[in-house]
């Protein structure tokens, strides 16, 4: 048995012994007629000065915790009570288990403190008489009558993964008109694979101010957090079950079995606020919207995996779980929205653009067109495994091939993500000039104040020359990756690829998935001598009036 070092026994014998008795145990903390949607909420351990009526030490624990964990509670209560009790060491103690009884006297030998047993300790008996009337008054996160049914839509929904084919923006409208809900806007969220979920927004007014104000030049905690608070909106998210600091091994929660996913139900009101409550009315709702999704998903799934979002309406009759006002058929109408969906791309694609503008300035090489790469795409140097290689040769759109080789970790690829209209437009410029024949680092200058730059050059069969990069020799982080670059390169012989991809106004902005991923083209790496161009001088732009 652990018992105490001597040093913790002289510190605790310091303390004023007290003459008063004290009452302690361990039990569930949860209701003796527990909800069948409850929960286990651990365990409790309380120890309370029984001759003053005040609780000195609480904590509740895993009910696998060892016997130690109610003498760390008793010796909280000796040394740190809770107010207004002052640290002192009790003459006698009481509890109502045995084993309890004979580990503390053990424990405690050397305190001068009597263990004593009792059937009955009425003090905490009333606390946790208490404790189980809160939790009894509880109301369950979901109504019970809808528990059941509402998590195998959830779960419904999950398999349909509507976030591999729709995107934020990309919303549909969901048509209810009962129990004071008209239309809601239904937002499919899937942000870097790692928050999945639908928010059903209750006005399109709503889903717009949102976008707008995450959109604002201001991404400071406070405003995103307030920006979070003022939308009207019911919400279906998914998280992984028994959250973890484990959780962060995973990058998708895709990753994941189905019975490791859990789903959560809510609503957002600006004057409400987050509640993880659904009381019936808001179950209801909810379960129209998911069932009538589900449907449309399963009816026009090919539909919705076009390039461009496609007008869609169907009209459906869905059967509530529990008949409600003598209803039991409700008609549910279901419709995508491509022109909101246009509208709320080109605010996305607007902010970008003035957030970027003075960093981009007119640096122009005048021997190089710049007009093929949109100005506010997301770009990067990295490289594919041979298996993803693989998979987008046959999930592209567009596929230029070569002669490629698997040859060291992967093949060397720039990416870059726009919009996909812009994608669209960069693909078609390209293979308008014969297609990509190479891809090139090249040095630049400007003759004015000194900064040297790594030009990023895409070579056309045609001869021309596209800029899709200026980077300057004094970044670290691009001279890493121009390392990593070359030497990948030099594995796989000069090959390499141009990876273009859309979503950068959506949930997969800044790391597009495989889905996101439009044209793929092979190439060949050239270095500076090859192109035989030289240092290329930066040329100021002039504007006559």
């Amino acid at each position: 048995m652990t018992s105490f070092n001597r040093s913790t026994s002289r510190r605790l014998k310091k303390l004023t012994q007290i003459p008063s008795v004290w009452e302690g145990d361990r039990r569930p903390l949860s209701s003796p007629t527990p909800h069948p949607h409850s929960e286990g909420k651990g365990e409790c351990i309380l120890w309370v000065d029984g001759s003053q009526g005040m609780v000195r030490g609480m904590d509740v624990i895993s009910p696998e915790t060892g016997p130690e964990a109610i003498v760390r509670t008793l010796m909280r209560a000796m040394e740190n009570p809770h107010s207004p009790a002052k640290p002192a060491r009790p003459q006698r103690i009481v509890v109502k288990d045995r084993e309890i009884q004979f580990y503390l006297r053990g424990v405690l030998q050397d305190l001068d403190i009597a263990i004593d047993y009792a059937p009955e300790l009425p003090l905490i008996d009333e606390l946790f008489r208490g404790f189980a009337e809160i939790i009894d008054n509880q109301v369950p996160d979901l109504p019970p009558q809808y528990a059941q049914v509402l998590h195998e839509k959830a779960f419904a929904i999950w398999q349909a993964a509507p976030w591999e084919f729709l995107e934020e923006q990309q919303i549909l409208s969901i048509e209810i008109n009962k129990w004071d809900i008209g239309t809601l806007y239904a937002s499919v969220m899937g942000m870097l694979g790692m928050e999945y979920g639908i928010l059903f927004y209750r006005s399109e007014e709503s889903l717009k101010r949102f976008r707008a104000a995450v959109l604002q030049d201001d991404d400071s905690q406070g405003h995103l957090e307030e920006a979070f608070l003022k939308q009207d909106c019911l919400f279906l998210t998914f998280e992984r079950e028994d959250d973890t600091e484990e959780e962060d091994e995973f990058d998708d929660l895709a990753d994941l079995a189905l019975s490791e996913i859990d789903p959560t139900f809510g609503t957002i009101h600006p004057l409400e606020g987050l509640r993880s409550v659904l009381y019936e009315e808001d179950a209801v709702v909810i379960f129209l919207a998911l069932e009538s999704l589900s449907r449309f998903i399963r009816d026009h799934r090919h539909q919705l995996h076009a390039d461009d979002f496609p007008s869609l309406s169907h009209r459906y009759r869905i059967s509530l779980p529990e008949a409600r006002e003598g209803t039991k058929l409700v008609p549910v109408t279901i419709s995508t929205m491509p022109q909101l969906a246009t509208e709320l791309e080109e605010m996305a694609e607007l902010s970008i653009s003035e957030e970027d503008e003075e960093d981009l300035g007119s640096s122009l090489f005048r021997s190089l067109r710049d007009d093929l790469i949109p100005e506010d795409s997301f770009l990067s140097l990295g490289v594919i495994s041979w298996e993803m290689l693989e998979f987008l040769r046959k999930g592209v759109t567009y596929h230029q091939a070569g002669e490629i080789k698997a040859v060291g970790d992967g093949l060397p690829v720039i990416l870059i993500q726009t919009s996909r209209p812009k994608a669209k437009t960069v693909i078609e410029t390209l293979e308008a000039t014969g297609g990509l024949k190479a891809i090139c680092f090249n040095p630049g200058a400007d003759p004015f104040d000194g900064d040297r730059y790594d030009l990023g050059l895409l070579q056309t069969h045609n001869g021309e020359l596209f800029l899709f990069g200026e980077f300057l020799d004094a970044d670290p982080i691009h001279v890493e990756a121009r390392k990593k670059w070359n030497q990948r390169c030099k594995n796989t012989k000069g090959y390499c690829g141009l990876i273009i991809a859309k979503g950068l106004t959506g949930a997969s902005r800044g790391n597009p998935q495989l889905r996101d991923m439009m044209a793929l083209f092979e190439a060949r790496s050239l270095s500076p001598k090859d192109l035989g161009i030289g240092t290329l001088q930066l040329m100021p732009q002039f504007q006559l009036e």
